[in-house]
């Protein structure tokens, strides 16, 4: 997983910063769809979703070192931990494979 946290890393610096949850994401928008006034701009939300992503993966790395160790860390949470940061990174990996396909169609077109 430490070479997870590097292609994170890289995925915010070619995207200029990192995504956030759905939960944060939803609160960008008001209820009337549109964008609200304060709302944060997209590379501050995709720079809080790298370092979300990396938090989960030092927090399972953590977890699973104290595991190892036998320092009071239960199997049940260090495999919790690591399924989160997986997620986490799964996600982050699907956002940049997203990006990454529309500006591939975005180059494509023809005005």
């Amino acid at each position: 997983m430490l070479g997870a946290t590097s292609s994170v890393s890289a995925i915010a610096g070619a995207a200029g910063s990192a995504t956030t949850s759905s939960a944060s994401a939803a609160s960008v928008f008001s209820a009337g769809g549109a964008a609200s006034a304060s709302a944060a701009p997209f590379a501050d939300l995709i720079t809080d979703a790298v370092g979300d992503v990396s938090r989960l993966e030092d927090q399972a790395g953590a977890a699973v070192s104290g595991l190892m160790t036998g320092t009071g860390v239960d199997v049940h949470q260090a495999m919790i931990a690591t399924e989160k940061a997986d997620m986490a990174f799964e996600l982050a990996l699907a956002v940049r494979n997203k990006a990454v396909q529309a500006y591939q169609s975005l180059m494509g077109m023809q005005f």
